[in-house]
């Protein structure tokens, strides 16, 4: 289970990264660079539900996990950076592949 709920935790954290990154890098230019508010309305609440999706697996990861909220409080601000979610994936990966050796 700790490990299953950290692989979910990966995974919505890399969909929720790709979805920051179109909404920075792809709707927002498109809204103020040719007019076109339409894609920000579509990508904005998707990646907003994918935001609170992800909230609700690291809360998950933290409490089957036993982490303190300092780890949660770190990856939230990092789930809110361009290109975060990957840095921090990475920590992930590390505690996986720890939690691998001492099974």
């Amino acid at each position: 289970m700790k490990r299953r709920v950290l692989q979910r935790l990966r995974l919505i954290g890399a969909i929720e990264g790709c979805s920051t990154l179109l909404l920075f890098f792809v709707a927002m230019p498109l809204k103020y660079l040719a007019d076109q508010p339409s894609v920000v309305s579509v990508m904005g609440p998707i990646h907003g539900g994918l935001f609170v999706i992800y909230c609700v697996v690291l809360g998950c990861a933290m409490k089957v996990n036993g982490r303190p909220i300092k780890w949660a409080i770190k990856l939230i601000v990092a789930a809110v950076v361009p290109f975060g979610p990957f840095v921090a994936d990475r920590g992930l990966k590390n505690e996986l592949a720890e939690m691998s050796v001492e099974e």
